[in-house]
C-alpha cells in the first residue's frame, strides 16, 4: 500500500529496454487461476507484513511514546526482543487469517488472494531483529485457498534496505535497497523460496511478485530493472510455468510501454491506484472521484494491450483518515492533523470523525461507495483484473472488503453491478465495461 503518483520521465532507461506501442504483448501461455477469467481478488494484508493501521492493537502499547517506539515490523521486534516478538507473531499469524475468512472470501465470487510476505521470512541475519516461522501458516493458508477454489499471488512485499522507505516494507525510513549487492542477492534469494512454494502448489499459486512497490525517486531504475530480468531467471529455474508479477515502480503504465527482453513469457504488470495520497485525487469531490476512474480505466485498457495488467491494490477510501495510514502517530491530511502541501484540513472544518465507519455513513454516502466500487471494479477490469486492498481490517471500513460486502457496498458477487452496463465478451481478455459516469 503506497503512493498514487505521475509518470516520471525515464527516456534513458525506456529507451534500452521499450518498445513502441505497436509490438506484440509479452507472451502469457497460461491464464490467471482455474477458469481464465480476469482477477478478481484481496490482499491479505497486515500478516506477514505488519502494518500498524491495520491492526493497530499490536501497536497500542507505544502510542503516546510509552516504551518506546515500535512504527514497523523491525521496531516492533526490536521492542520486543525476539523471544516475546516470536511469541505474539506466531499467535498473530494463527489468527489473522483463518479458514472462515477464506471461504467468506469465496463465497462473495473472488477467485483470487495476494499474500505479502517479507524477505526476513526466508533470511535473518546476526543484527536484525525480524523473526522466522511465516512459511508454514503461508503454506496453510494456500491449502486452504485451494479447498475454496481460490487462486494465490505470492508478493515479495518488503527486501533488505527497504525498497520505498514506508513501514509496509518491513523497515520505514531511508531506501536502502540498491547500496549493497548482499541486499540484492537476498531479495533474490525470497524469490527462489517463493518459487518453490510456486512449484509445490502449481494449481493454486500461479504468480510471484518479485517486489513490491519499488520507489522510482530513491532507486536507480536501470538496477530495478536488472533486478527484474535476474528474478525473472530465478523464477524460471524453479518454477517455469509461475507468471511473474513486475511492479510499475509509481511509473505510469504507459511510461513502461512494452518491455522487450527477448524470450519472456509469462510477464505482468501491477499497478497500485489510490484516491487518498496525493492532493490532485484526495481533494476530488465524489462526482471527481468517480470521473477520475474514467481516467484510469483507459490507461489500464490501452497498456493491457501492450503488457498484461492489474491493479493490485485499491480501496474505497477518499479521506486518509484512518488511524495511522500515513504512519504510526501521525495525523491525516483531510483534516490537517498532518503536515502537508496545504498546510491545513482540505476544506475548513474537514473532519476525520466517521469518515471510516459504516456505522456512521447516511443513505447518500453509502450509495456514493457502492457506485465508487463498481467504477473502480470497471475501470481495472479494462485491464487484466485486481486486487482490494485489505480483505480486512480492525478499524477502517473503507478499506475492509468483508465488511463492506456484508454491507451492500461493493457488488456480492463482483458481477453484481447497479451502476455500470458490464459485458463480458467471449474473449476474457477484452472486456466491454462502458460505465454511466464516463463518457463514450
Amino acid at each position: 500500500m503506497g503512493l498514487l503518483s505521475s509518470a516520471t520521465a525515464l527516456a534513458s532507461v525506456i529507451g534500452l529496454y521499450l518498445t513502441s506501442s505497436t509490438a506484440s504483448p509479452v507472451a502469457l501461455e497460461r491464464r490467471f487461476g482455474n477458469t481464465g477469467d480476469v482477477i478478481r481478488g484481496v490482499n491479505l494484508g497486515g500478516l506477514f507484513v505488519l502494518e500498524p493501521w491495520i491492526t493497530p492493537s499490536l501497536f497500542s502499547q507505544w502510542e503516546g511514546g510509552n516504551n518506546g517506539t515500535a512504527v514497523d515490523e523491525w521496531t516492533y521486534c526490536e521492542a520486543l526482543g525476539k523471544t516475546e516478538c516470536a511469541s505474539r507473531l506466531n499467535k498473530h499469524w494463527a489468527s489473522w487469517v483463518t479458514e472462515s475468512d477464506i471461504a467468506i472470501l469465496a463465497s462473495l465470487g473472488l477467485n483470487h488472494i495476494r499474500i505479502p510476505i517479507g524477505f526476513w521470512a526466508f533470511s535473518v541475519l546476526p543484527g536484525e531483529p525480524y523473526v522466522q516461522g511465516q512459511v508454514p501458516y503461508m503454506e496453510k493458508i494456500i491449502q486452504l485457498a485451494g479447498r475454496y477454489s481460490l487462486n494465490v499471488v505470492l508478493d515479495l512485499h518488503g527486501v533488505p534496505g527497504s525498497q520505498n522507505g514506508f513501514d509496509n516494507s518491513g523497515r520505514y525510513g531511508a531506501i536502502r535497497w540498491q547500496e549493497t549487492q548482499t541486499n540484492i542477492d537476498r531479495s533474490i534469494q525470497a524469490i527462489e523460496g517463493l518459487a518453490r512454494i510456486a512449484a509445490k502448489y502449481p494449481k493454486i499459486v500461479d504468480a510471484v511478485e518479485v517486489v513490491n512497490e519499488p520507489a522510482n525517486w530513491g532507486l536507480s531504475m536501470d538496477g530495478v530493472i536488472d533486478y527484474y530480468k535476474r528474478a525473472y531467471t530465478s523464477l524460471r529455474n524453479i518454477a517455469p510455468n509461475t507468471i511473474m508479477v513486475i511492479h510499475d515502480a509509481f511509473l505510469s503504465p504507459s511510461s513502461w510501454d512494452m518491455l522487450n527482453v527477448p524470450g519472456w513469457q509469462n510477464v505482468i504488470l501491477d499497478t497500485h491506484t489510490y484516491h487518498v495520497f496525493v492532493k490532485d485525487r484526495l481533494t476530488l469531490s465524489r462526482d471527481g472521484h468517480l470521473k477520475a476512474t474514467c481516467d484510469d480505466a483507459r490507461s489500464v485498457y490501452g497498456f493491457n494491450t501492450r503488457l498484461w495488467t492489474i491493479t493490485g491494490e485499491w480501496s474505497l477510501a477518499t479521506t486518509d483518515c484512518a488511524r495511522w495510514l500515513n504512519g504510526f502517530g501521525k495525523g491525516a491530511r483531510w483534516d490537517g492533523s498532518m503536515q502537508w502541501e496545504m498546510n491545513g484540513p482540505v476544506y475548513p472544518g474537514a473532519t476525520c470523525s466517521g469518515q471510516n465507519s459504516i456505522s456512521a455513513w447516511d443513505s447518500p454516502t453509502r450509495i456514493f461507495f457502492r457506485q465508487f466500487a463498481e467504477a473502480q471494479m470497471d475501470a481495472y477490469e479494462a485491464g487484466s483484473g485486481w486486487f482490494f486492498w485489505n480483505f480486512k481490517t480492525e478499524e477502517a471500513d473503507d478499506w475492509n472488503y468483508i465488511k463492506l460486502a456484508q454491507n451492500g457496498l461493493v457488488p456480492n458477487p463482483p458481477t453484481d453491478r447497479h451502476y455500470s452496463r458490464y459485458s463480458l465478451g467471449n474473449n476474457h481478455w477484452n472486456i466491454d465495461i462502458s460505465s454511466p459516469w464516463c463518457s463514450n
